[in-house]
């Protein structure tokens, strides 16, 4: 598992129980219905890409791999934002996910 962002562990540690619900809501909407992991994965990948997040982008690349992904499904979940929220926020995003499968020797 990648080292997760000082920035995130500080939250963690400062604000407890904060930091639990979050947690704790992440896997009830996971828990609510029929979407496998990698589904989830490359929907959140969609998400974080549309927010312009490259930390999201960046971890939910490595947790949709983790989940069974091909480096060919990341690309393709972002191609089709293309028309949704332009090519340079997608251009972006590759450019976040190729940090991840760099790092990754892919």
């Amino acid at each position: 598992m990648a080292k997760l962002p000082d920035q995130y562990t500080g939250i963690e540690k400062r604000f407890k129980k904060y930091f639990s619900a979050l947690s704790n809501l992440g896997k009830t909407a996971k828990a609510s219905g029929p979407l496998n992991e990698k589904t989830s994965q490359l929907i959140q990948l969609a998400g974080a890409a549309a927010v312009r997040s490259e930390g999201a982008v960046h971890s939910h690349a490595r947790r949709a791999l983790d989940a069974g992904s091909k480096p060919a499904e990341l690309y393709h979940t972002l191609l089709l934002l293309t028309s949704t929220i332009g090519f340079p926020t997608v251009s972006a995003a590759i450019s976040w996910v190729d940090d991840v499968l760099a790092k990754r020797g892919k």
